[in-house]
């Protein structure tokens, strides 16, 4: 189905809860949730992936707060794949407990996974997960890349003053693995996170650290590629700040608590919770067609209009 703007709308990410096992600091409260969220069933989330699907919907991608926390997912999984037209299922973790399910993931149907990870420090990613530790998250890559969850998206939120001296690092795990390591410029979405401007640092920092890219054919999606030279694997950049893609954007949300978001950073939520048949697959169309053409500047001056944080949205 296509939105008012010619483009093919073929993407649902599903968010399975707001809750998390990591607190990162640019996603959640330190405290954790504060108010607990009525979440979807997760046969309402089928059924309204099903209608979705039925719509043209092809690739689902499963999010949090962290997806692997909410009880029963695996199953969820198996009945999605089994949705008639739905070519990809994938979901994004923090990989902490990888080392556990990724078999099991991978035997109810999903694909790939893409996985967080903003620092190869120790004592930095306990920093910006406020606990996590960068061992476990390590164990869960090897064990997607084991399981065969792959290829595999490593995905680091780029912040000026932070991490910004390990991209050349974090892009030699491209080199000898078909991986692609993903940086993407940290968003300004709900309450700041005590980051200073200098945060908000554009992803042409990754091309002045790496001379040597080599720009990769566009594949259709929102991410720039590019490979260093005798590379397995691939670097991608994702620009909200610097170089707006929204004219590649394919997708819609569905909140946790059952409302579809035609774009992440409008405030403009479509609920479907408790909808059936013809009334849910027209709210679904509805929300394709209120998809706007492009969401407001964004800066760490300009702070996002979606009106939640990441982790109540999915990402």
């Amino acid at each position: 189905m296509k939105d008012t703007f010619e483009r093919e709308i073929t993407y649902l990410r599903i968010s399975l809860t707001d809750r998390c096992n990591l607190r990162c600091v640019y996603c959640m409260p330190p405290e954790g949730v504060k108010k607990r969220t009525r979440l979807l069933s997760l046969e309402e989330i089928w059924e309204i992936a099903r209608e979705a699907v039925g719509l043209g919907i092809k690739k689902i991608r499963l999010t949090g707060g962290e997806p692997l926390v909410r009880r029963g997912m695996v199953s969820l999984c198996r009945e999605l794949r089994r949705l008639p037209g739905l070519e990809e299922l994938t979901l994004t973790t923090n990989a902490l407990l990888l080392p556990r399910m990724a078999a099991e993931l991978k035997g109810a149907g999903v694909d790939r996974v893409n996985v967080s990870l903003d620092t190869l420090d120790a004592e930095k990613y306990g920093r910006i997960t406020r606990g996590g530790r960068l061992e476990e998250a390590l164990a869960g890559i090897r064990a997607a890349r084991e399981a065969g969850l792959t290829p595999l998206k490593l995905n680091c939120v780029l912040i000026g003053g932070f991490n910004d001296g390990e991209i050349p690092a974090l892009a030699s795990l491209a080199q000898e693995e078909p991986v692609e390591v993903r940086f993407i410029e940290l968003m300004p979405m709900g309450e700041p996170p005590g980051f200073g401007p200098e945060a908000y640092l554009s992803c042409q920092a990754v091309l002045e650290r790496l001379p040597g890219l080599e720009r990769l054919p566009e594949d259709g999606g929102i991410a720039e590629r590019y490979r260093q030279p005798g590379a397995a694997g691939t670097v991608g950049l994702i620009r909200p700040l610097s170089r707006c893609f929204c004219a590649q954007c394919n997708r819609i949300r569905l909140t946790a608590d059952g409302r579809l978001k035609p774009c992440l950073h409008s405030r403009e939520e479509i609920p479907v919770r408790g909808l059936h048949g013809e009334a849910l697959r027209q709210q679904i169309e509805r929300a394709i067609r209120h998809k706007p053409e492009r969401h407001g500047a964004l800066s760490a001056q300009l702070r996002s209009e979606a009106g939640r944080a990441m982790h109540q949205i999915g990402g």
